[in-house]
C-alpha cells in the first residue's frame, strides 16, 4: 500500500481510469479473440467433427494429446464466453453514447442498421469465405434483443442471464436423456428381434432409430462421417468446398441457432450486467475478484475434468458416453470458468502486469477485421493450399501460432496510421451512412524515435 500527494491510501482496488477501462476492454477483446482461433482452426483444417474429439486414425497420446487438453480442457466455450461478455458490454457502451448524443429514435436507427450489417457481413464470413460455425450471423440475431434491455438493472439482467443458465442444462439435459431414451427402447427392440419375437410397429420404429442414434454417434460412425466430408473437401474447387460448407452453415445457422440461442443470450446480459455493476471496470473490492477467479476457475477446470477423462476413456464414443453421464453441466461449468478468467485478467490489469495485457489492445480494437481475417487466412491455408486433413492436430497450432504473431504486429502497425481496421471502417461507414475518415491526422502520429 502507498499514499498519493493528498495523503489517501492508494492500492489494486483503486478503480481503473477512464482511458485504462476502454484499454481493458480491447485487451480481453483480443485475447479472446485469438483464443476463439484455438479452436476455430480445428473445425476449418479438419472435418468438424474432430472440433473437440480426436482424430482415432491419428496418435491421441503425445503432442496430440496435450493440444487436445489445452484446447478442451482450458479453453473451450471460454474464449467465446470472453468475446460475448465484451459484445454484451460494447453494445451497451455504444447505445449510452448513441442515446447521450442523438436525439428520438435516432440511436435506435443505428444501433439496429449496425446489427443487420453484422448480420450481412456473417454470411458472408460464411458462405463466401467459407467459415464453419460462424458467430457473427447469431450475434446478430441475438443483438437484436439487447435494445429493449438496455435499462434494466445489473440484478435484473443476471437474473436474466441465471435464467438463460437454467434454460441451457434444462435442455442439455432434455437431449441428453432423449438419447438415453433411444437407446433403452432401441436395445429391448434388439432383444425381441434376437429372439425371433416379431416386432409391432412401435418396435421397430424404435429399433430404427436405435441404430441410426449409434451409427451416427459411435467412434466408428463419427469416423466414417468424417472419411466422408474429408473426400468431399480434398483436393476440391471452391465450388465444391462452398457446396459442403453451404450446408453445413444452413444447417448450423438455422437448427443449430434454434438449439443454442441462449447460449450467446446469456453471456450478453452477463456482459451488460458486468458493465453496469461497474465489476467490468475494475470497481470491485479485489477480494472479490480473487474470490471469483479462484472459485470459478477451480470448479470450472474440475467440472470439466470429468467430462473429458470419460470422453478419452471412451475413445470419444458419443453413443457410449450418453449411456453412462448422468448429468450435463456445459453452460454452469462454461460461465464458472469465463467468469473465473476474467476475474483474472481484470486483477492482472490492476496490477504491474498491465503492459502485458495491453500488447492485445490493438488486435482488440481491429477484432472485426481480425475475425474476418482469420476465414480468408486459414481457408487460403487449408483449402487453397490443399492442407484440408493433412495436419496432425498439434501442427495446426503451429499455423494458429503464426497467425497469431502476424495479427498482433499488423493490428499495431495498422493502428500507428489509421483510425479503424478495414472492415470496421466499412461496418462503420456502411452503419453511419457516410464515408468514415480513415487516416490519422499527421498531428497524432507517434513522433519517430
Amino acid at each position: 500500500m502507498m499514499e498519493n500527494i493528498n495523503g489517501e491510501t492508494l492500492g489494486y482496488s483503486v478503480p481503473l481510469q477512464k482511458k485504462e477501462r476502454i484499454l481493458f476492454l480491447d485487451s480481453v477483446r483480443g485475447m479472446a479473440l485469438l483464443g476463439i482461433l484455438l479452436m476455430n482452426s480445428m473445425a476449418q483444417s479438419q472435418p468438424y467433427y474432430y472440433y473437440a474429439t480426436m482424430n482415432l486414425s491419428q496418435p491421441i497420446t503425445g503432442l496430440n494429446f496435450y493440444a487436445w487438453l489445452a484446447e478442451c480442457f482450458l479453453f473451450e466455450g471460454t474464449m467465446r464466453g470472453l468475446f460475448s461478455i465484451l459484445f454484451g458490454a460494447g453494445s451497451l457502451l455504444l447505445l449510452s453514447r448513441l442515446i447521450k448524443n442523438k436525439p428520438g429514435l435516432e440511436p435506435a436507427d443505428i444501433y439496429y442498421r449496425r446489427i443487420l450489417w453484422l448480420l450481412f457481413f456473417g454470411l458472408i464470413n460464411a458462405f463466401v469465405f467459407l467459415w464453419p460455425g460462424d458467430i457473427l450471423y447469431p450475434y446478430a440475431l441475438c443483438g437484436m434483443f439487447l435494445f429493449p434491455f438496455r435499462n434494466l438493472s445489473a440484478k435484473k439482467l443476471l437474473f436474466a442471464a441465471l435464467l438463460l443458465i437454467a434454460l441451457g442444462t434444462y435442455r442439455e439435459n432434455t437431449q441428453l436423456y432423449d438419447g438415453k431414451e433411444v437407446i433403452s427402447k432401441g436395445m429391448a427392440a434388439e432383444q425381441h428381434d434376437i429372439k425371433k419375437d416379431s416386432l409391432d410397429d412401435m418396435q421397430k420404429k424404435d429399433l430404427e432409430k436405435y441404430k441410426g442414434f449409434k451409427e451416427k454417434n459411435s467412434s466408428k460412425g463419427i469416423a466414417k462421417q468424417a472419411d466422408e466430408m474429408l473426400k468431399s473437401m480434398q483436393g476440391k474447387s471452391y465450388a465444391d468446398i462452398y457446396k459442403v460448407y453451404r450446408d453445413v452453415n444452413m444447417e448450423i445457422q438455422s437448427i443449430g441457432f434454434y438449439n443454442s440461442w441462449w447460449d450467446i443470450l446469456l453471456f450478453f446480459f452477463i456482459g451488460m450486467a458486468l458493465y453496469k455493476s461497474g465489476f467490468l471496470l475494475g470497481e470491485k473490492s479485489n477480494y472479490l475478484y480473487i474470490a471469483i477467479a479462484v472459485i470459478g476457475i477451480s470448479a470450472g477446470l474440475l467440472l470439466n475434468y470429468f467430462v473429458l477423462k470419460t470422453q478419452y476413456h471412451l475413445r470419444f464414443d458419443n453413443f457410449l458416453f450418453t449411456q453412462k453421464w448422468k448429468f450435463s453441466y456445459y453452460q454452469l461449468r462454461r460461465v464458472l470458468q469465463t467468469l473465473g478468467y476474467l476475474s483474472l485478467l481484470i486483477l492482472i490489469y490492476k496490477t504491474a502486469f498491465k503492459k502485458l495485457l495491453n500488447i492485445f489492445v490493438p488486435v482488440g480494437q481491429m477484432a472485426f477485421t481480425n475475425y474476418l481475417s482469420q476465414s480468408i487466412i486459414t481457408t487460403f491455408i487449408f483449402h487453397g493450399l490443399g492442407w484440408y486433413g493433412k495436419l496432425q492436430r498439434y501442427e495446426v497450432y503451429f499455423i494458429v501460432i503464426g497467425i497469431w504473431i502476424f495479427q498482433i504486429i499488423f493490428s499495431h502497425i495498422w493502428l500507428r496510421y489509421f483510425r479503424f481496421g478495414p472492415f470496421e471502417w466499412l461496418w462503420r461507414s456502411l452503419t453511419y451512412q457516410h464515408k468514415q475518415p480513415m487516416l490519422k491526422q499527421k498531428e497524432t502520429l507517434p513522433a519517430a524515435e
